[in-house]
């Protein structure tokens, strides 16, 4: 299943509390390209990018995300047979959707909504002060992500046409959780893996 929605909707805060639930495992892009090897060949595509502020194609982030997957598969952390992955940050675009295709089926996609831009401004400013990353506190980089959003990652809702289910997530955390829960207990995918014994 993924999460989607504009910075600020909540797609971190909720795609970690699921993580914590046994038989779903979340998946954070932004923790990919963190824990990534820069020794490695693809690592070190990936620095090339980086270092130099351009955007990492959008091939190099699915293979960069796929490795980081099958090292998760090897080391038993995440189990495909019996985990519901929940991705959060991937795929951003519509192409990132079309090469992921051949990587994983999306059953669900879980879409945060929030069309008042002034609380997500709000709840944007307030992370970047408690994580301690001001720069991202400035309306101008707020400003900057939500248009990104609006124009690469929203299509992604046309794209996935039939699956998506809109969840507001301007109430408490807590009420989004219970209304993505609803929403992820009546998948079909999740009714067959519940009934695994393991």
């Amino acid at each position: 299943m993924l999460i989607v929605g504009a910075p600020g909707a909540g797609k971190g805060t909720q795609g970690k509390v699921l993580g914590t639930v046994p038989r779903f495992f979340h998946c954070a892009c932004g923790d990919v390209f963190r824990s990534l090897d820069t020794r490695t060949e693809l690592g070190q595509q990936f620095v090339a990018y980086s270092s130099k502020g351009e955007l990492v194609p959008d091939e190099l982030t699915v293979d960069l995300w796929s490795v980081q997957i099958d090292n998760w598969i090897d080391t038993s952390r995440y189990k495909p047979d019996i985990d519901i992955l929940v991705l959060d940050g991937i795929p951003r675009n519509v192409r990132q959707a079309e090469i992921l295709e051949d990587h994983v089926v999306v059953h669900r996609v879980i879409h945060l909504t929030c069309p008042n831009r002034e609380e997500l401004a709000r709840r944007m400013r307030k992370r970047s002060l408690k994580e301690g990353r001001y720069d991202d506190a400035s309306d101008e980089v707020i400003a900057q992500r939500i248009e990104t959003y609006e124009e690469e990652t929203k299509p992604l809702i046309e794209f996935y046409d039939g699956k998506v289910a809109d969840i507001d997530a301007t109430k408490q955390p807590i009420e989004v959780l219970s209304d993505m829960i609803a929403e992820l207990v009546n998948m079909d995918v999740y009714k067959d893996m519940a009934n695994v014994i393991v």
